[in-house]
């Protein structure tokens, strides 16, 4: 048995600026992994099989585990066939890219056990088509992300060095948000970002990078939060009562802020669970 261990990711800023004529949405997205992460093992087996310790996850071919398996035996026929076991520690329909975390993981795994390894130039490739937020989790280094999700820049060490090991507070409702469904109701709205000036703001930032990222915003988020009104009802109690501004990851429903100084995570739970009710997720982490 061998394993990998699957991190999540922060959208510290989000920009969608348009839809492409390939169907997919143009972003501009800086994106950095965090400690909180999944672990994925792998064994050999006579067939493809997915093992969960989270029942609420599918095991069948719609999770991106199996799928990231037949992407890689479609481009190397004679590859090890096996079973995966996925323990989850990432909440799902929370924008955090656990499922294609753990997709990568299944690639990294699959190349270790086959002699040979494709290497990590054709992974990314293969990444691609398993999902727009894959190839992000070939390094998971922090990093521009554009494109579709595809396209990667390396940040500088001045940002990267910033940014490394800042704490994170993740909070998440009881609810997820699917991403069809957060980009669908962007769509609908054509409340799209211009992409010149996401660019200008993302450069003004790199060149000064003290300064907390997730105020270059998430187009997505107003789509969400006109639908799940839920989220900025809480978030608005928690800054009233904390003066600690959330903002969403991805597409949702997560939502982060930056640990300041003597921070207290009960005030910020109390405040949830009155508002989200008992199955509020609060977690405390830190950029890698």
């Amino acid at each position: 048995m061998i394993f990998e261990i699957a991190p999540a990711k922060l959208n510290l800023s989000l920009a969608v600026t348009g839809k492409r004529e390939d169907g997919f949405h143009e972003l501009l997205s800086l994106v950095a992994s965090i400690k909180l992460a999944d672990r994925l093992e792998f064994k050999k087996a006579m067939k493809w099989s997915l093992l969960c310790d989270d029942a609420t996850i599918p095991t069948d071919n719609t999770n991106l585990v199996l799928k990231a398996a037949e992407v890689y035996q479609a481009y190397r026929p004679d590859a090890v066939v096996g079973e995966f076991n996925l323990q989850k520690v990432i909440p799902s329909g929370a924008g955090l890219g656990g499922g294609s975390s753990d997709a990568v993981a299944a690639l990294r795994l699959l190349d270790r056990a086959n002699p040979s390894p494709l290497g990590e130039e054709t992974l990314l490739k293969l990444a691609a088509k398993v999902g727009s937020d894959c190839p992000y989790f070939i390094k998971s280094t922090t990093a521009i992300m554009s494109g579709r999700g595809e396209i990667l820049e390396s940040v500088s060490l001045q940002v990267a060095s910033t940014l490394k090991g800042r704490r994170v507070i993740i909070v998440k409702p009881p609810f997820g948000v699917a991403t069809q469904d957060a980009y669908a109701l962007l769509a609908k709205s054509k409340a799209y970002d211009s992409k010149s000036v996401a660019k200008q703001k993302l450069q003004d930032w790199m060149n000064q990078p003290a300064s907390d990222p997730s105020l270059l915003g998430n187009t997505l988020e107003s789509a969400v939060f006109n639908k799940y009104l839920a989220l900025p009802v809480a978030l608005a109690e928690v800054a009233r009562a904390t003066g600690i501004n959330f903002r969403m990851t991805g597409s949702g429903s997560a939502c982060f802020a930056f640990c300041p100084t003597n921070f207290d995570p009960q005030a910020v739970r109390v405040i949830l669970e009155r508002c989200w009710g008992a199955g509020v997720w609060i977690r405390e982490t830190e950029i890698l």
